[in-house]
Order: C-alpha cells, then sequence, then structure tokens
C-alpha cells in the first residue's frame, strides 16, 4: 500500500491564478485515477524560508512575482540539496534557474527582471520574453533519454503558457556547464524545461502543465512529481 506524501505546494495561493484553482481537482484525480494519494499544504512565499523538513515533495506554482523572492529561493534550494522531489511552473521555472544561478554557478548577483527591474543586463538570469506567452499554446521538444522524455514516453509534449519572463540566453552555457540539463525547447529552439541529472526528481517547465486537458487528469510531469514524492515517503 502506498504511504500518503506531504507535498508543499509554494506560492502566493489566489483565486485570480488558474493554475491554483486546477490544483484540487488534479490532486484528487491523482489519488483516484492513479493510486497516488498527496498531503497537500499551502506555503506562502513569506513562509517558505522557514525550510522543507517533513515534506516529500515541493511544487514552486506560478504566480510571480512573488510576495517573497528570498522564501521561494530558500524552498527551491532545500528540496535541490535535500533530495526532495522538485516541479516549478512557470514562476516556479524561472526561479529554479535563478536559485541554480546563485548558489551553484556562484552568481550572488543573478536577478529576474520582474523582481527587481534594476538588475543590470549581465546579471539577469530571467529576462522579458521578446514575445508574450500568455495565453499562448504551442509544441515543446524534449531530449531522449531526459527525465521529461521518460515521463511523457513521447518525444513531444503540447504546452500551454501564461508568461512574460523567460530565461536569459547569455546565461544557458554557463548553467550547463555547472550540472544543470536542459532538456526542453519551444518550435523557436528556446528552453522551456530544465531538469537536474542525478537527483530523484528535479523538472522544472516555463508552461504550466496543470492547465493541460480538463483537469480531471494530471499531466505526466505531474504525475511524476506524485508518484516520486510516494517514493519519497515510503523510504523515510
Amino acid at each position: 500500500m502506498n504511504r500518503t506524501a506531504r507535498i508543499a505546494l509554494v506560492g502566493d495561493r489566489s483565486d485570480a491564478v488558474r493554475s491554483h484553482t486546477r490544483i484540487p481537482g488534479l490532486l484528487e484525480a491523482l489519488r483516484v485515477r492513479d493510486g497516488l494519494d498527496l498531503d497537500a499544504y499551502w506555503i506562502p512565499s513569506e513562509d517558505a524560508d522557514q525550510g522543507m523538513d517533513g515534506f516529500d515533495a515541493v511544487w514552486v506554482l506560478p504566480g510571480s512575482p512573488y510576495r517573497s523572492e528570498a522564501g521561494v529561493l530558500a524552498a527551491i534550494r532545500a528540496a535541490r540539496e535535500g533530495g526532495v522531489p522538485f516541479l516549478g511552473t512557470c514562476g516556479g521555472f524561472q526561479h529554479a534557474l535563478l536559485e541554480f544561478a546563485r548558489n551553484v554557478c556562484a552568481m550572488p548577483h543573478a536577478g529576474h527582471a520582474e523582481n527587481d527591474p534594476d538588475t543590470a543586463d549581465g546579471n539577469a538570469v530571467v529576462v522579458p520574453l521578446s514575445c508574450s506567452l500568455v495565453g499562448h499554446e504551442g509544441t515543446v521538444e524534449v531530449a531522449p533519454g531526459s527525465l521529461a522524455a521518460r515521463l511523457l514516453g513521447a518525444a513531444r509534449t503540447q504546452a500551454r503558457y501564461h508568461c512574460d519572463y523567460g530565461p536569459n540566453p547569455d546565461h544557458l552555457d554557463t548553467l550547463r556547464a555547472h550540472g544543470l540539463a536542459l532538456t526542453g525547447t519551444d518550435e523557436s529552439g528556446d528552453i522551456r524545461i530544465a531538469e537536474l541529472p542525478g537527483h530523484p526528481f528535479f523538472l522544472a517547465t516555463l508552461f504550466q502543465p496543470e492547465l493541460d486537458g480538463d483537469g480531471s487528469r494530471a499531466h505526466p510531469l505531474i504525475t511524476g512529481l506524485a508518484a516520486a514524492a510516494v517514493a519519497h515517503a515510503g523510504a523515510g
């Protein structure tokens, strides 16, 4: 019998954020359809720097700019360093890159242009997109052998976006050189998925898989997080 896994949903919960309203239905679908029972706790960004002890997964949800950048980065770092399954979507993807740049790539002044518009160009890891992706849908190609490819069982996935910010191409080589795998690209070749090889489950997407379909079934990447959380709970 699977153990109930505790998952931290990090973000500033709001009924105005569509992905947030999808969460209860997705958790129920995971329980009923997939046999993956998650005990979910919403953690406001300003409380997320208290540590992720006791959680079997961390999901940083959309809704940026968060009330506390520091809290979100602390939650991501705790999951990355503690081997806790992690998923970041939209703003969670952006902040996963920012956390990695600051704490792994030795870029202490790395910034997010939405959080700090005065971030110097050379330090901005997350920058305004040349074309807004709010309401955009498209195809994302995934690298063979990647975690995303294994979860999808396919070479591509449909993606729904609601964002205006993405990775700065000038820093991608630095992120790669320090071990971050950039494993998904859109039709223009722009990075849309990042993972951390060697971690039990560390995946981030600029798109929002929680918006996939009608909400009656979880996207494979979300199902993958849930399965990793249950495995983490069982190993505890």
